[in-house]
C-alpha cells in the first residue's frame, strides 16, 4: 500500500441522503404475518444476518410471495447497503448477487448513486470509527435502542472520488480477508477441541499408557462446598463462561454488586466457580486468582481424587451440562438453580488423576493455540480500525499512479 501526502482531488463532505436515491427501513409492521416455512417464500434480512462488511448466511426468516409483494419497496438490489437498526446499531454490510431480490425486516437500507460513492465504502464509513461515534450519538428509543432512518441521512461522509474509492475499499479488503481466514482457523480448532473432548472426556479414546478402568462418583465425593465469607480485603471477581473468572473491573458490563460484602464467597486459584442459576447453562470456571465473588456463585474445593483442570473442561461437556439441567431445581427456567447439595447427588464417570492430568493437558494446549489465533484475530481488527481512521478522514491518502505519456 503506496501513501502519499498530497493528492490532486479534494475530498468533499456530503450527507448519506445526498449521495443516495433511497434511504429507507424494512418491514417494521407485524412481519410475522408473511412468514412461511424456508424454500416456500422469498429471503428476509434481519439484524442477525448483517455483519460488519459481510452477510451472515444463517437463521433466515421467509416471506410468502404474496407479502413480498406488499412490501415491495424494500425488496433488495445488488449494491443496497444494510445498517442494523437495533441489537449491534450501526453494523453494515452490503447486498452481493446472491441475495438480489431479498427482503429485509427492521434494518435501514440505503441504495448509493455509485457515481458518487461506492456502496463497499459506504458500509465501511458506516462501520469506521466516526461513522460507529454518530450511531451512538444518535440512537432514539427507551427500552430498547434504535438506529433511526433520518439519522443515517444525516451521516456526514467524506468522499474523495470513486477511483481513490476503491482504492481505499481494496486496502480495507486485504484486512478483511485475514480477519476471516483467521475466524475460519479458530472454528476449525474449536470443532477439533470439541470433538476431542467429546472422546477424551467419556473415555472413548484414551490415553496412551493409561488402562486403569474409570470409576463413578458423586461430585460430592469429590468436592465440598466453600462458604467463607466477610473478606472485603479481597477483590471482586466475576465468573463468567468464555473468560473464567476474571476481575470484575475488567469487565466491561456495568458493575450491579452489592455495597455491602460481607456475604460474598471467598474463592482460591484452584477452585471451581459456577453460577448457581446459570450451570444449566455451562457457566462455571476453574479459578486462577483469590478473591470474592457474589453469593449467587456456588465455590467447590476439588478433593486429591479430581484434578481441577479436568473437571473444568468436563463441566463444559454437554451430557454434562444436560445433567446439571436435570439436577437444577425451579419452576421455570428464570428460577432453575443448582444449590451445592443438587450438585452433590450428580454421578459421573471419571479416570484416575494422573489420566486427567494428561487428558487436562492435551485439551490446555488446543485452548492455547486458540487463545494465540483469537489474539491474532483482534490485532488484526485493532490494525484495520487505525487504518479506517487513517484513510476515512484523507489523514492518509492513496497515491494515484501519475499518468505517463505513451
Amino acid at each position: 500500500m503506496t501513501l502519499a501526502s498530497t493528492h490532486p482531488f479534494e475530498w468533499r463532505r456530503v450527507h448519506v441522503a445526498d449521495v443516495c436515491d433511497t434511504v429507507s427501513v424494512g418491514i417494521v409492521i407485524q412481519p410475522s404475518q408473511y412468514y412461511v416455512e424456508a424454500g416456500e417464500g422469498i429471503r428476509a434480512f434481519r439484524s442477525a444476518n448483517v455483519g460488519e462488511n459481510r452477510v451472515v448466511d444463517r437463521d433466515w426468516v421467509y416471506l410468502s410471495p404474496e407479502g413480498h409483494r406488499a412490501n415491495s419497496k424494500s425488496s433488495l438490489r445488488v449494491g443496497d447497503v444494510l445498517v442494523v437498526r437495533s441489537g449491534a446499531p450501526g453494523t453494515a454490510c452490503v447486498v452481493t448477487d446472491q441475495y438480489a431480490g431479498s427482503n429485509c425486516i427492521d434494518i435501514v437500507f440505503a441504495r448509493p448513486r455509485q457515481d458518487h460513492v461506492l456502496p463497499e465504502y459506504l458500509a465501511e464509513f458506516t462501520n469506521s470509527p466516526v461513522g460507529r461515534r454518530h450511531v451512538l450519538g444518535t440512537q432514539g428509543g427507551l427500552a430498547l435502542k434504535h438506529f433511526n432512518v433520518g439519522a443515517y441521512k444525516q451521516l456526514e461522509l467524506l468522499l474523495p472520488d470513486v477511483t481513490e474509492q476503491k482504492r481505499i475499499v481494496d486496502a480495507f479488503a486485504a484486512w478483511d480477508t485475514a480477519i476471516q481466514k483467521t475466524e475460519q482457523l479458530i472454528a476449525a480448532k474449536a470443532k477439533r477441541k470439541a470433538g476431542l473432548m467429546a472422546e477424551l472426556l467419556t473415555g472413548r479414546r484414551r490415553v496412551a499408557r493409561f488402562q486403569t478402568e474409570w470409576r463413578s462418583w458423586h461430585l460430592g465425593e469429590l468436592f465440598q462446598e466453600r462458604v467463607e465469607n466477610n473478606r472485603n480485603d479481597l477483590p471482586l471477581l466475576s465468573i463468567t463462561r468464555e473468560e473464567g473468572v476474571v476481575p470484575r473491573n475488567g469487565l466491561e458490563r456495568k458493575d450491579t454488586s452489592s455495597e455491602d460484602k460481607s456475604k460474598y464467597l471467598r474463592i482460591c486459584p484452584g477452585d471451581i466457580g459456577y453460577n448457581t442459576m446459570r450451570m444449566w447453562q455451562g457457566v462455571s470456571a476453574l479459578s486462577r486468582h483469590e478473591g470474592i465473588v457474589s453469593p449467587a456463585y456456588t465455590v467447590c474445593i476439588p478433593s486429591p481424587e479430581i484434578d481441577g483442570r479436568f473437571a473444568s473442561y468436563l463441566f463444559k461437556l454437554p451430557e454434562v451440562i444436560h445433567l446439571f439441567y436435570r439436577y437444577s431445581q425451579g419452576l421455570t427456567s428464570d428460577t432453575w438453580n443448582l444449590k451445592f447439595h443438587h450438585f452433590a447427588a450428580i454421578r459421573v464417570r471419571i479416570p484416575e488423576p494422573e489420566e486427567q492430568i494428561a487428558i487436562a493437558s492435551i485439551l490446555s494446549i488446543l485452548d492455547e493455540g486458540l487463545a494465540l489465533l483469537k489474539l491474532q484475530r483482534e490485532a488484526l481488527t485493532q490494525q484495520k480500525r487505525g487504518l479506517m481512521q487513517k484513510l476515512l478522514t484523507g489523514e492518509w491518502r492513496l497515491l494515484v499512479p501519475a499518468e505517463t505519456d505513451v
